[in-house]
């Protein structure tokens, strides 16, 4: 073969290889985003948190949605952004732990995981997202190791009263806050220790008006003392103030808000000092259960007979003795009271009580003779009769329907009628 015929054939058998190339890289592309779509949901997300200090996580839908589509989004350059509702729990459990708390106002906002552990530990947080368009599901694993630690000695809680906890929770504005409240504490080794919702510690839901939040507590923890600022508000003319109801003014040099909705209510704030606080009582002993020998069990003795007589007294004996006394004076009110007929004819005028009398003589007479007449009935209560002679029709004994229900009868009087 010459080199002429060798050419073409080299060209070919090198198409074919990078064509075999071509799609062999392509599937495994397309088996590696399988995986990392099927493995990405289930893939375990892990935090390490000391104790006393604030958790905070967001949800966000943009990664589940991710999850949900992630070859449309890929290759038909489809974006979408669904409503998503979140559900949470402790692994193989229906809640979440107890200092763990997830809110999330709209399917069309994140959702947040926040709390503060209060002791070492592990949990396994299962989240769930539901999309409201495709019906699907996807799974999420948060582990969380709670670690012991220090928890900060001096300690206050805020109360800003111009927010809610989904406002809070972002980052920004918990870096907003604690800028706001180092100034206040005059220290910038500050840390959040909690944010809370008011409607948790028992608040009133607001009105579905402009201007109207729930509020939030934020509490706050540092190894530096109160500032002079803070310690005004155990002063006794702060405290009567906040008891009197009037409206507490800042004090002087301590308005540290820069922002509006961050501004704090003075008469909520409190100081807590974990120094002076007295160290919680050791737990009890737990003994084998196993009573000690050398003496017999002494059973108690049976409880003492109780006398139900008083109680057969006021349950039974006063109310009957009040239903009696009742009953006279109801039956003297009836009967011992009445004026009597004759008692009432004397105090009347004798020329009304005559004609009284004459009325109801009168009145028995018109009766007995209506009812000793024998006088016949009016011809017009009779069913059928002649206007002449007063007989009546004879009944008929046929049912033909020829024949009139009146019958005609001859009248010799009816020529003298006068005609029309």
């Amino acid at each position: 073969m010459s080199c002429c015929d060798q050419a073409p054939l080299r060209l070919a058998l090198s198409i074919t290889g990078q064509n075999k190339m071509a799609g062999c890289g392509s599937w495994v592309f397309f088996l590696t985003v399988c995986a990392v779509s099927l493995l990405g949901a289930n893939a375990e997300i892990k935090f390490t948190i000391p104790v006393g200090k604030l958790f905070t996580y967001e949800l966000l839908r943009e990664t589940f949605q991710n999850d949900f589509e992630p070859l449309s989004k890929l290759y038909a350059e489809r974006w979408y952004d669904d409503p998503m509702i979140f559900k949470c729990n402790l692994q193989n459990f229906p809640d979440l732990p107890e200092w763990l708390r997830f809110t999330q106002r709209h399917p069309l906002d994140n959702g947040f995981l926040y709390g503060t552990p209060t002791s070492p530990g592990k949990s396994v947080i299962e989240i769930y997202a539901f999309n409201n368009r495709s019906y699907d599901t996807t799974r999420q694993i948060l582990v969380i190791k709670v670690i012991a630690e220090k928890m900060l000695p001096y300690q206050a809680e805020f109360f800003i009263k111009l927010r809610e906890i989904e406002k809070v929770l972002p980052s920004p504005v918990q870096d907003e806050i604690q800028q706001d409240l180092q100034k206040l504490w005059n220290t910038e080794a500050l840390e959040i220790v909690n944010i809370s919702n008011a409607l948790d510690r028992g608040g009133r839901v607001p009105l579905p008006l402009a201007g109207h939040f729930e509020g939030v507590y934020v509490k706050v923890g540092s190894e530096k003392y109160f500032s002079n600022c803070l310690l005004k508000v155990l002063t006794s003319e702060h405290q009567k103030q906040c008891s009197s109801g009037a409206r507490v003014k800042v004090p002087g040099g301590c308005n540290f808000c820069s922002i509006p909705s961050n501004c704090i209510t003075w008469c909520k704030t409190e100081l807590f000092d974990l120094t002076k606080q007295e160290p919680a009582p050791p737990a009890p002993t737990m003994g084998s259960g196993i009573v000690e020998a050398g003496g017999d069990f002494d059973p108690p003795e049976s409880p003492p007979s109780r006398d139900f007589f008083p109680d057969y007294i006021v349950t039974v004996i006063v109310p009957l003795i009040l239903a009696i006394i009742l009953c006279i004076l109801l039956a003297y009110i009836m009967f011992g009271r009445r004026e009597g007929v004759e008692k009432r004819n004397a105090r009347t005028n004798q020329i009304q009580l005559y004609h009284h009398h004459t009325i109801h003589g009168n009145a028995d007479e018109l009766r007995s003779m209506a009812g000793t007449r024998g006088v016949p009935p009016p011809l017009s209560t009779l069913p059928m009769f002649n206007s002449r002679t007063g007989e009546g029709a004879p009944q008929l004994q046929s049912d033909s329907p020829n024949i009139p229900l009146i019958m005609a009868q001859h009248d010799p009087y009816s020529d003298t009628l006068p005609r029309k």
